[in-house]
């Protein structure tokens, strides 16, 4: 369990800093977005697991901030929706303890 307020202050940094750049995008350009992550997330895994060399120069592991880019994106629905991501992770993870107590033991 996490404290429901911890997301809820990533939440609101994500809200203010939207706010001060234009606004939220319409929800399916940031699902594109969050897509978008999610494929550079994925070039990094690939990259570190020796399945597919990077092409640039920078061959220094960006996997860190394409995950942080990916949670952004998240939030961002989130937001868009008035979703407290942090009570939701929290019944996700009773949820996942109460089905899977014993699936991998």
């Amino acid at each position: 369990m996490i404290k429901e307020n911890l997301l809820k202050e990533v939440q609101e940094i994500v809200d203010n800093w939207i706010h001060s750049h234009g606004g939220y995008w319409p929800p399916l350009s940031i699902i594109c977005a969050i897509m978008e992550e999610l494929g550079e997330v994925a070039r990094e895994v690939n990259s570190l697991e020796g399945y597919k060399p990077k092409k640039s120069n920078n061959l220094d592991s960006n996997l860190g901030e394409e995950l942080a880019d990916l949670l952004f994106s998240i939030v961002c629905v989130a937001n868009h929706y008035k979703i407290d991501l942090g009570k939701e992770f929290n019944i996700i993870i009773d949820k996942y303890s109460n089905r899977d107590s014993k699936r991998f033991f």
